[in-house]
């Protein structure tokens, strides 16, 4: 069974910093835009729900159709975006917190500058393979 899920990295500031589709469903142009919009469109709600609550994995924040849009946000506020069809919370939630060891050690790099994209290739392939993994 194919799956749809699309990954992205928010800074703090709104500016997207990592995207990646993730899922094993064949990826069509259009769709990767669509993704997009749908997980632009929650930003919304998840600064609203990350001021009103202390936990980082918001579970799920919105949805469109068949898709979930999941949450989670680090304590500097950088948001980790997972649109996908709906999956178990706890694979979810593990997919996650092993991103988010991956972004700190990325984020501890004294050549990375915070809130800039990340093209690191060894960070998206072990992004990949936790998807594949947990997703």
């Amino acid at each position: 069974m194919a799956s749809t899920a699309c990954f992205v990295i928010v800074s703090k500031n709104d500016i997207p910093i990592y995207d990646a589709e993730v899922g094993s469903a064949p990826k069509k142009e259009d769709q990767a835009y669509q993704h997009q919009f749908i997980l632009h469109a929650a930003l919304d709600v998840v600064q609203d729900l990350a001021w009103a609550t202390s936990a980082m994995f918001l579970k799920s924040v919105d949805r469109f159709n068949d898709l979930v849009v999941s949450v989670y946000v680090t304590a500097g506020h950088t948001r980790f975006m997972l649109l996908h069809d709906s999956r178990s919370e706890d694979c979810i939630k593990s997919f996650f917190q092993e991103v988010h060891e991956l972004y700190i050690k990325i984020f501890l790099n004294p050549l990375y500058l915070p809130g800039s994209r990340i093209t690191s290739s060894h960070f998206n392939t072990k992004v990949r393979a936790l998807a594949r993994k947990y997703l």
